[in-house]
């Protein structure tokens, strides 16, 4: 029998995976391999940790669950620390392995490694084929081409849904061949690094546990045991507790779980619960997800750019104790200053608190917001380069926003979101007998 690598990035399950289910209905043996590349855990260009220590451990509890899930199907899982375009061909030549198989991505790092790991290959004589798996939409099934892609959302979904069409999932293997001999290595701690293992901070909202069976585990807590997904969208803007929201996103960004995966779930509680516009909302923000991916992939690096998509000269500031002021929360407005806190002590803010602290940053700081885009990408445990530089753009006012410069007036948020003050006296305790 032949054997295939896979290359786990940023999809690590077995459900629903393409390159996977290739592989083993093609009758071969199957190699699964994750390198943790140094380049990821370096510093973005104004000088913050790429991947902080929130982020880190959860890829670390993803990579944990991952192995065990191989070793459940009768195989394991390769590590190795390295860069991919190294660690790959010498794994391939010591299993003599024909192909590899992985997910493609959008953006420039992520690109420019899969090239290497193209030329490193070819030269080895070991074929390489991508798949495309991060979004509920296939691009090959959009109604247009993507130089064609809106560049509104709502004109995207409009024309998407009245073509809608969903690809099924594949199945997921009960059992696989051995892997062929070879040192399968040993996970890395956060120190190797550079990296604190954080402390669990009792205020957040959720305990984050990374992998594929929590993925699956918080899917059934929210929709079945919960049953939350009936007033989603009534409660989806809420600030405070474990169940305003789904909370899928840092199993999403890792690929812990599909888009598909979830809609199905979501298919299967309208019909045996109830079907209304909640339902349609967890869908629709999936789209939103989706096109950002199908922005990066049409624009390219215009979505890392000062201007942005928009081409807009703009006079932003890079006033560095200002903006430090923002990353601490002690800007003295305590919307702005409770999300900040949050993010900084687990990682995590609720959709709404993330608007608020980018347009105060932007509109009201004036401040560069790629320094804000950089700042998300080190903290957050759902960062997903896509959405969050797409968010960025949208927020700053130059990417797919049809209302241009828009603003949020953080005092009408806090009373619209926060009437009672509980979130921000939650997280500034200073203000609690305010």
């Amino acid at each position: 029998m032949n054997t295939t690598i896979i290359w786990y990035r940023n999809d690590l399950r077995i459900a629903d995976h393409e390159p996977l289910h290739r592989a083993l209905a093609a009758g071969d043996v199957v190699l699964p391999v994750y390198c943790f590349d140094p380049r990821q855990f370096g510093t973005t260009p104004f000088g913050f940790p790429k991947t902080g220590a929130f982020r880190a451990q959860f890829l670390l509890e993803c990579i944990a669950d991952l192995r065990r899930a191989w070793q459940a199907l009768g195989a394991d899982l390769v590590v190795r620390v390295g860069a991919p375009e190294v660690v790959l061909p010498a794994v391939a030549k010591e299993v003599g392995a024909t192909r590899l198989l992985f997910h493609a991505e959008v953006t420039a790092e992520e690109l420019a490694v899969e090239r290497a790991v193209r030329t490193a290959l070819d030269a080895a004589g070991v074929a390489v084929t991508s798949f495309w798996g991060h979004t509920l939409v296939h691009p090959d099934d959009l109604p247009f081409r993507m130089d064609d892609l809106p560049d509104q959302f709502t004109a995207f979904r409009k024309r998407v849904e009245q073509r809608w069409s969903i690809r099924a999932t594949f199945p997921t293997p009960s059992r696989v061949p051995p892997i062929p001999p070879i040192d399968k290595g040993e996970l890395p701690g956060l120190e190797q690094f550079n990296l604190v293992r954080p402390q669990p901070d009792g205020r957040g909202v959720l305990v984050f546990v990374g992998g594929e069976r929590e993925a699956q585990r918080r899917v059934e807590h929210y929709f079945w045991t919960q049953d939350r997904l009936r007033i989603y969208k009534e409660t989806r803007n809420g600030m405070l507790g474990e169940d305003y929201s789904s909370k899928f996103s840092p199993w999403l960004a890792h690929g812990c779980m599909s888009p598909r995966t979830i809609l199905v779930e979501v298919q299967r509680y309208e019909d045996e619960r109830v079907r209304n516009e909640s339902t349609y909302w967890l869908v629709f923000e999936l789209l939103w997800r989706d096109y950002f991916r199908f922005v990066a992939r049409k624009y390219g690096n215009a979505i890392f750019k000062r201007p942005g998509l928009q081409k807009l000269d703009l006079p932003w500031s890079q006033d560095r104790p200002v903006f430090e002021q923002w990353c601490d929360g002690r800007t003295g407005y305590p919307l702005v200053d409770a999300t900040m806190r949050e993010l900084a002590a687990t990682g995590f803010a609720s959709n709404r608190g993330r608007q608020n602290v980018a347009s105060f940053l932007t509109k009201n700081l004036n401040i560069d917001w790629r320094m804000g885009a950089e700042w998300f990408e080190s903290l957050l445990l759902d960062y997903d380069v896509t959405s969050n530089w797409g968010n960025w753009l949208y927020t700053a006012g130059v990417g797919n926003d049809s209302r241009g410069f828009r603003f949020f007036n953080i005092i009408k948020q806090s009373n619209d979101y926060d009437p009672t003050g509980v979130f921000v006296k939650h997280w500034l305790p200073e203000l609690k007998t305010v």
